[in-house]
């Protein structure tokens, strides 16, 4: 092609790029305080934009007019601009912005009157004057304007989505509640935008008005389904678990949702602690649904999981309790056979019998009936591998429990059980005294996706490098982790004997705080709280700035918190934990407590998997 049929492209486009670059260029002078000169480009660029029924760049350049103090001419232009477009009454908003920032506040006063008054019955007009006041921060005359086109449209609602957001601008609390009821009125579909802005927006004393209104619009709409599930929700909120899950119920059997709704506020409510309250909406799902839904089995499951954390969270649990549990375990099984369907449930019976039980035999029968059941999941035949690994170093046979995980670790290399499989291992090596493979096992698992795996492997890793490093000889450490297997196998006061004496032998050795935390933990264990707080304290006074000294803060504090029943104290010690030590692992959900204790609202806290 010639140059002479060449150059009108070029030129357009050169026109067109200096165009594209026009908008940038306006802002980057108004950036810089150039406001005249970004005031003739955005005019221009109004120029062409208005034909669009774009009136962006008009108003940039007014902005840039006012930011010249030039007001006759901002106005003159605003005024020229409403006889081009008469319907358009956001120009008289613009216009009363101009008068007010020269201080004429009674024609400003006037202009925002008037553009209200003139509001034609339009949508587009209705929402154009809104947002336009919105955007000048004028939310009482937004209100008026969004009132008044529902009034013209006969439409009342149409505009509550937005008149909510305004009234929440304004902290009006009742009436941004009724105007986001009547949206979800007229659009159901937006029930979780909803329950997220009230998340946001409301404090706890806010949530008895909204059941206030809740219960007047279940009364006048009695076939909106929406409002039963906003009023389960607020129910949450408040952690009225109870209340919800009546809700859930009723909801569950109105929209045939299998139990899947009930199933997931038990989790929650079980998470927070509200057991009656989770085993009935598990047995619910269990006595509703047939044994082909998936809720069926999994339900019994997580009823029988949380009765075991209802009694054993009570710290003063008895064994007539435990048997009663297991007589229920038992109960089922015998219906229900071992089977791969119950795997699960086989695996958390054999936990009750050898971790609360202490009936270790039990226990090791019970997961090798089903380690090699056919059509077991895998993850859930590799997690009773781990667990029979478990039963088996407490019942003493090491070579037995290390082959266990060896061979989850070679089945899942590169997943997190694998991972939790070597690090039991890792575990089982420092047991035994080879603390060399431990540690070099432990510093390759500190880079773990699992931050539990990776923040214990980086413990380990760092106490044995601590107490191999201050000499060659290993025997203080040795009977440490001897002391340590002792606590694993159950055997607690050998274990308190073990550490004494180690205490004794070496009483100038490092490892002495790591003695004094491991007997508050072991009395802990025994239910001797006044003992345990007394050794945790002695941590925090003389090792302040050892590793032990977060981790005792943190455990004491939580002593206090759910057994000694001293929430002074407990709150003293979060607050010191996370003002003082923050790095610690403890840090963050240190602060949680704190404000939980302090009585601080954190409606719609996460939810957790039970």
């Amino acid at each position: 092609m010639t140059l002479k049929f060449l150059l009108p492209f070029l030129f357009i486009s050169f026109g067109l790029t200096v165009f594209g670059q026009n908008p940038k260029l306006a802002d980057q002078y108004y950036l810089e305080g150039e406001f005249q000169k970004a005031g003739d480009i955005y005019l221009k660029l109004h120029e062409t934009a208005k034909k669009n029924n774009n009136y962006s760049y008009f108003n940039k350049y007014i902005e840039c007019i006012l930011a010249l103090r030039d007001y006759a001419t901002a106005e003159k232009a605003i005024k020229d601009q409403m006889k081009e477009t008469p319907d358009d009454f956001s120009m008289m908003v613009t216009l009363g912005n101009v008068q007010e920032r020269k201080g004429d506040f009674e024609s400003a006063q006037a202009s925002y009157r008037m553009a209200i008054d003139k509001l034609p019955p339009r949508m587009d007009a209705i929402t154009r004057l809104g947002n336009a006041f919105i955007e000048q921060a004028k939310y009482d005359e937004a209100i008026e304007a969004y009132e008044k086109g529902e009034h013209l449209l006969n439409k009342k609602g149409i505009f509550s989505y937005q008149l909510a957001d305004l009234y929440r601008r304004n902290s009006d609390m009742p009436k941004m509640i009724e105007q986001y009821l009547y949206s979800l009125q007229d659009a159901p579909e937006r029930l979780a935008s909803i329950q997220t802005l009230m998340q946001r927006s409301l404090q706890q004393s806010d949530y008895p008005e909204l059941l206030s209104q809740l219960y007047a619009f279940i009364q006048e709409y009695p076939e909106s389904g929406q409002f039963e599930e906003m009023l389960a929700w607020t129910f949450m909120q408040q952690k009225d678990y109870s209340k919800a899950m009546r809700q859930a119920k009723a909801l569950d059997r109105r929209m045939g949702e299998n139990g899947m709704r009930v199933y997931r506020l038990a989790q929650i409510a079980a998470n927070d602690k509200d057991y009656n309250t989770a085993i009935d909406g598990f047995d619910y799902i269990f006595s509703t649904q047939g044994i082909g839904s998936p809720y069926y089995m999994e339900a019994k499951r997580a009823s029988l999981a949380t009765k075991r954390r209802q009694i054993t969270d009570q710290y003063n649990y008895t064994v007539d309790q435990l048997r009663g549990l297991e007589k229920e375990y038992n109960s089922f099984l015998s219906v229900q056979g071992v089977n791969a369907a119950t795997a699960l449930i086989v695996s958390e019976l054999a936990m009750l019998e050898g971790l609360y039980i202490n009936d270790l035999p039990k226990a090791i029968s019970l997961l090798d009936q089903i380690v090699d059941l056919p059509g077991i999941n895998n993850y859930v035949q590799a997690n009773a591998k781990l667990d029979l690994g478990d039963y088996y170093l407490m019942s003493g046979e090491v070579w037995e429990a290390t082959l266990l995980y060896s061979q989850v670790d070679k089945a899942f290399v590169e997943d997190l059980i694998g991972q939790d499989a070597r690090f039991r291992n890792a575990k089982l090596s420092y047991y035994n005294g080879d603390f060399e493979w431990a540690q070099s096992q432990f510093d390759i698992l500190k880079t773990s996706t699992s931050k539990l795996i990776a923040n214990d492997a980086l413990d380990m890793s760092i106490f044995i490098m601590d107490n191999m490093g201050l000499d060659s000889n290993t025997d203080a450490l040795s009977s440490f982790a001897k002391a340590e297997l002792l606590i694993f196998q159950n055997k607690l006061d050998p274990a308190i004997d073990s550490l004494r004496a180690l205490s004794k032998k070496y009483p100038e050795h490092g490892l002495n705080d790591d003695i004094l935390y491991m007997e508050a933990k072991l009395y802990e264990k025994k239910r001797d709280y006044k003992t345990s707080e007394g050794l945790y304290q002695e941590i925090i006074e003389k090792y302040p700035k050892e590793i032990r000294a977060d981790n005792s803060m943190w455990f004491l504090a939580q002593l206090y918190e759910n057994q000694l029943n001293d929430v002074e104290k407990a709150k003293t010690l979060y607050e010191k934990l996370f003002m003082d030590y923050t790095d610690s692992t403890f840090a963050i959900e240190a602060r949680k407590r704190y404000r939980a204790l302090r009585g601080d609202f954190e409606p719609g806290a996460e939810e957790k998997t039970q």
